[in-house]
């Protein structure tokens, strides 16, 4: 589908883990926004939103206003350092360590099908609200991300149509009074075409995410 962007989300409170700086834990020996920022290391550009004392060269860093407002400030910080010229972006978190280009190929391709394809992943249980999925007409989907086992849509790991997403900012920030501190990222895409994509390819999940410690130990095991 030609070039796109990429938007890494690095800014959590990891409450989870004692408040550490998450995407800075190493996993195979590489911290994994790093491990993230490689998966997508032909983006044009790469932006990581959060706090950074190092980033691999090329990289863009900026906060989310405010700092720690949550995943839809975020990617609205990050889509601001976007040119008007890039159609596509990678929206990734940042503790996503087992992420592979091959998994962000496999999204792009989706994400260039006519209609969305809503069929390998078995229905969707996601409880945000309903997408509208599935639409003929040659209606192209606004974004592909994919789904676990149990159809649950991993959203933080996608890629979508930049204006589609800055669209659906503009219309939550109206919603929220100007402010998108705490917004929920089910409230972000609602109402957008999503292709829900099954990973069907070799090795680990890449939308595993690492939210424990137990999380970190696995994606060790599985990154040996």
């Amino acid at each position: 589908m030609g070039t796109y962007a990429a938007v890494v989300l690095a800014g959590g409170a990891a409450r989870r883990m004692g408040g550490l700086d998450k995407p800075a834990l190493p996993v195979g020996g590489r911290p994994m926004r790093d491990r993230v920022l490689a998966a997508v290391a032909d983006a044009t550009p790469r932006v990581l939103v959060g706090a950074a004392d190092a980033v691999p060269a090329g990289v863009r860093v900026v906060r989310e206003d405010p700092p720690g407002g949550g995943p839809v400030a975020a990617a609205a910080a990050g889509l601001a350092l976007l040119d008007t010229d890039v159609t596509l972006v990678a929206l990734l978190a940042a503790d996503l360590p087992l992420l592979t280009r091959a998994a962000i190929g496999d999204l792009l391709h989706h994400l260039d099908r006519e209609t969305p394809d809503t069929g390998s992943a078995g229905g969707r249980t996601d409880p945000a609200p309903p997408a509208r999925d599935g639409l003929g007409g040659g209606e192209q989907p606004d974004g592909a991300c994919f789904v676990d086992g149990d159809g649950r849509r991993q959203s933080l790991c996608g890629v979508w149509r930049v204006a589609a997403l800055r669209a659906a900012v503009d219309r939550l920030a109206v919603e929220r009074g100007g402010s998108l501190s705490g917004a929920p990222v089910r409230a972000l895409l609602a109402g957008l075409v999503v292709s829900e994509v099954a990973w069907s390819g070799e090795g680990p999940p890449p939308w595993f995410d690492c939210d424990t410690d137990e999380d970190v130990r696995r994606a060790e095991e599985w990154a040996r």
